[in-house]
């Protein structure tokens, strides 16, 4: 199956918000994010939108892999948006992206903190941010990797979805087109203002809200949103607390299932 990228389409769109933007779709590659920060790094930080059909070498928060399909683009979605940003505060970067990806694709999408997509108590996509110097610049590289159709859950800690459950015939080039230029504008957007007014919207996308947590940090109690810079508020037992590392894992505590109420 060959597929058809709005590539033209997506560069007409988003050119005039990012002089300079090209987009690119590769057919396989080790990942789109290393590329891009490679790319960057060796002096070459203009905007770009890669996709890859295939990542040999996918990475996710906390050093986890991405596995992507194998099926030529067909069962996932892998691409990264690379761009100069100089926001006063970087602070709920993530929670941005998250936020406008699930408000591009379908309403039953939620945001696990700090930016997975979940879909129920399941991961439909994953996002990673990365951040390099060039020069005076900082070149932030944003990396989603969506699943489209259903896939094994062999080695996965958290059981996957798939768009297709919500968006039956859902591929990879409508979503790419129907998440890139949203996304650009959510990016520029935080860059001017910052997070602080994106809470509310958060708010109503939050899978965690009201729910028991437990923090790799050991943190656990209630979740209670999240603060004008995406930290994630949980009420212990001895008081709020703020988890802002990036570096710290959250899950829902799952409720056992009763033997009456399978």
């Amino acid at each position: 199956m060959t597929l058809r990228w709005p590539a033209e389409a997506i560069w007409e769109a988003v050119a005039p918000l990012l002089p300079g933007f090209t987009v690119e779709i590769l057919p396989e590659i080790d990942s789109t994010n290393s590329e891009l920060m490679r790319r960057a790094r060796a002096g070459q930080p203009e905007p770009i939108l890669l996709v890859a059909l295939r990542q040999t070498a996918g990475r996710g928060r906390l050093g986890r892999d991405w596995q992507s399909d194998t099926d030529a683009g067909l069962a996932t979605l892998t691409f990264s948006l690379g761009l100069p940003l100089q926001p006063a505060d970087w602070s709920g970067l993530s929670l941005a992206v998250g936020l406008s990806v699930v408000q591009s694709l379908h309403p039953a999408l939620k945001l696990k903190w700090p930016n997975d997509v979940w879909l129920e108590d399941r991961k439909l996509a994953g996002i990673l941010i990365e951040t390099t110097s060039v020069g005076e610049l900082r070149y932030a590289v944003i990396g989603i990797g969506v699943n489209l159709l259903a896939r094994a859950a062999d080695g996965l800690r958290t059981p996957p979805a798939a768009l297709s459950e919500v968006l039956p015939g859902a591929d990879a080039p409508t979503t790419l087109e129907a998440i890139a230029l949203p996304l650009v504008r959510a990016v520029l957007a935080f860059e001017a203002q910052g997070f602080g007014g994106l809470r509310t919207a958060f708010h109503v996308r939050d899978l965690l809200y009201g729910r028991e947590v437990s923090c790799t940090d050991g943190t656990t109690g209630m979740a209670r949103g999240v603060d004008a810079s995406g930290a994630l508020l949980v009420h212990t037992a001895s008081g709020l607390q703020k988890i802002s590392s990036a570096e710290v894992s959250v899950r829902p505590v799952l409720s056992p299932v009763s033997p009456n109420n399978p």
